[in-house]
């Protein structure tokens, strides 16, 4: 058997037990003390660096299951569908609907992505803008920047309607949390929320509500009244009849 046979095969051994490695414990493994060699099997076989822990482990190409969002993640080591740090950073804020804060960055990442930040911005492949007293990265191409900024003053203005959830005090995964979360609303669910907001402002929230989100005070108002009037159907969620039994159900007439 070929000694680049032999190599391969206990390579794909070790990534098969423990699906990540440093490159100490993949010299080790092959019995080799030499780079370049364990790279040029590494090549070989498909590989990928991880974006955290500054390219610290590796792993094969086919193992990595990643989420929705593109990221995986073994034993505290992060790896991105989009590649190293630099790459996934970039394609994070270009995709984003509102685009990204350092802060909302890295409690997505799991990895300091400052560094990265700032040398997209030099390159002008990135757009940072102050919003709301912080900095916001945005997409490099004006028009798709011109829609981020805007959603995100949406939201801003949206979430400081009564007891607003963006305070400082708050952490930044919780901010990143509701950024994602608002950006996947559809039409009907943000009228309820804007719904929501009017009722807990009260008399003349549907009003101030409108003009925070640029909505129709009517728009505003329907939400209401279908998400405290019960006209809003879940879809999806449960099998017929699964679950707790609706409170009217009970009532005896």
């Amino acid at each position: 058997m070929p000694l680049v046979t032999s190599h391969k095969d206990v390579l794909r051994s070790l990534f098969t037990k423990q699906q990540i490695a440093t490159l100490d414990e993949l010299k080790n493994a092959m019995g080799t003390s030499a780079t370049m060699t364990v790279f040029r099997h590494l090549k070989d076989l498909g590989y990928q660096t991880s974006y955290s822990h500054r390219g610290k482990y590796y792993t094969l190409a086919d193992l990595p299951q990643f989420d929705a969002m593109g990221l995986w993640s073994c034993r505290s080591a992060w790896f991105s569908q989009y590649g190293n740090l630099l790459h996934t950073v970039q394609a994070f804020v270009e995709q984003a609907e509102m685009g990204f804060t350092a802060g909302e960055l890295q409690a997505l990442l799991h990895a300091e992505p400052k560094q990265s930040l700032l040398q997209l911005v030099r390159q002008k492949q990135l757009h940072r803008q102050k919003m709301g007293g912080r900095y916001v990265y945005l997409s490099g191409d004006k028009g798709q920047r011109k829609n981020q900024a805007l959603r995100r003053r949406e939201l801003q203005g949206s979430l400081e309607i009564g007891t607003s959830p963006l305070r400082e005090e708050l952490s930044q995964e919780l901010n990143a949390a509701i950024i994602l979360l608002y950006s996947l609303l559809d039409e009907k669910q943000r009228r309820l929320y804007a719904g929501l907001e009017s009722f807990k402002l009260g008399h003349g929230g549907d009003r101030k509500v409108a003009d925070f989100l640029g909505l129709d005070a009517h728009t505003v108002a329907r939400g209401r009244r279908e998400l405290f009037g019960g006209q809003v159907q879940r879809q999806g969620i449960r099998k017929p009849g699964a679950g707790r039994t609706a409170l009217e159900k009970k009532r005896h007439r």
